[in-house]
């Protein structure tokens, strides 16, 4: 298993190196025709800042200093965004430049028309994603559940998935969410994993758990595990510090709440990647629970809704998928879960799968925006 995971891994950085390399030839072209050819060395840096930050600083966490680790991780997350739209962008502007030429125009001002036309591109991509990234949005969904949880006739739930605190996504981010919420007054929140992103120590040093503690509602905030706290680790420690700002992390665990209704919480199917450990499957995590109550379930990855629909599940929240948060990554999610993003009815159960409020890698979304889900309940037999 270990020789099959290296032998990936080799591939994989391989066919990085392939690619950053004819991207790098590409912008060392435009660079002679606009800036200089007497200091490549010049353009070889910078670029190898963009393409190999992000990289190097996740290799290197453990030996570089904190603060040079989250500007190399902010400078590589950039350049994350940058290289995916110009891989997709030369190969149909390496044509044009051929066309351009069989037309017999000069090879200079072909490659500076066709280069500056790409960084403008790619300049308004990069702004309209920050926007999208940092100006989340607030959507709603009202659904109906066929059962009666004592005298409650409605319920208003917050749902906020991937948050994915951490070096890039921070304390400003934070207060927007914590703000979102407060403005919505729901009697519920619900954080349906990767609340972290890589590691537990930003969420630390940065004292995070200060601005999230202002999260709250009056029947409470729950939370459920993610792929990333897993990457990251320490689950004890994180599930102890969550506790201590209020806020329950269901690890496998089912809570009965207000007497009327039921949360439960799923290990995320990860823990069997990273943690070598298994997870409970739905109808043995829901074995005791009254299904004559409203059951609802938060679980990280939208996986076998079938599973969770025959288990008597009623409302099932996800994310993970950050809907592909830059496209057309979303055409990817798309044929990998049965529901990538919004709401699908399975039998009796309601899911609704959220693309995110935070954002992995590049604080950057392209066909996708960053969401606080409003869910409004209404119960009773039709």
């Amino acid at each position: 298993m270990k020789i099959r995971t290296s032998l990936l891994i080799g591939c994989v950085l391989l066919i990085y190196l392939v690619l950053t390399l004819y991207i790098g030839w590409n912008g060392l072209v435009f660079w002679n025709a606009a800036v200089t050819r007497d200091a490549d060395w010049a353009y070889w840096l910078v670029y190898g800042l963009i393409a190999y930050s992000y990289l190097g600083a996740m290799l290197l966490r453990r030996a570089l200093p904190y603060r040079l680790y989250t500007g190399l991780k902010l400078i590589g997350s950039y350049g994350i965004a940058v290289l995916l739209y110009l891989l997709l962008a030369l190969p149909i502007a390496d044509l044009l430049y051929a066309g351009l030429r069989l037309g017999g125009a000069d090879a200079r001002s072909a490659v500076l028309g066709i280069g500056w036309t790409l960084l403008l591109l790619l300049a308004v991509i990069l702004i309209r994603g920050a926007w999208n990234a940092s100006n989340p949005t607030v959507r709603r969904y009202d659904i109906h559940i066929g059962k009666s949880p004592g005298s409650r006739e409605d319920l208003r739930i917050a749902v906020a998935s991937d948050l994915h605190l951490g070096t890039i996504v921070g304390k400003r981010h934070l207060a927007r969410l914590v703000e979102r919420v407060r403005e919505l007054q729901p009697d519920l929140v619900l954080l349906p994993g990767d609340v972290l992103d890589d590691s537990i120590e930003p969420f630390v040093r940065e004292n995070m758990a200060d601005v999230l503690r202002g999260l709250q509602a009056p029947l409470g905030v729950y939370a459920s595990l993610g792929n990333h706290e897993y990457i990251g680790g320490h689950i004890g420690e994180y599930v102890e510090r969550m506790k201590a700002i209020g806020i329950e992390v269901l690890v496998d665990r089912v809570v009965k709440v207000d007497d009327a209704f039921y949360v439960a919480g799923r290990k995320d199917v990860s823990v069997e990647r990273f943690a070598g450990d298994g997870r409970l499957g739905v109808a043995e995590l829901l074995g005791e629970a009254d299904k004559s109550l409203p059951i609802l379930l938060l679980d990280h990855q939208p996986r076998m809704l079938g599973a969770a629909a025959e288990a008597g599940v009623d409302l099932m929240v996800s994310g993970h998928t950050h809907r592909g948060q830059m496209m057309p990554n979303h055409l990817i999610t798309r044929r990998v879960f049965e529901l990538d993003w919004g709401y699908l009815r399975k039998g009796a159960m309601h899911a609704i799968v959220s693309s995110g409020f935070g954002t992995w890698g590049p604080p950057i979304r392209i066909g996708s925006r960053s969401e606080l889900l409003e869910v409004r309940v209404t119960f009773g037999i039709e």
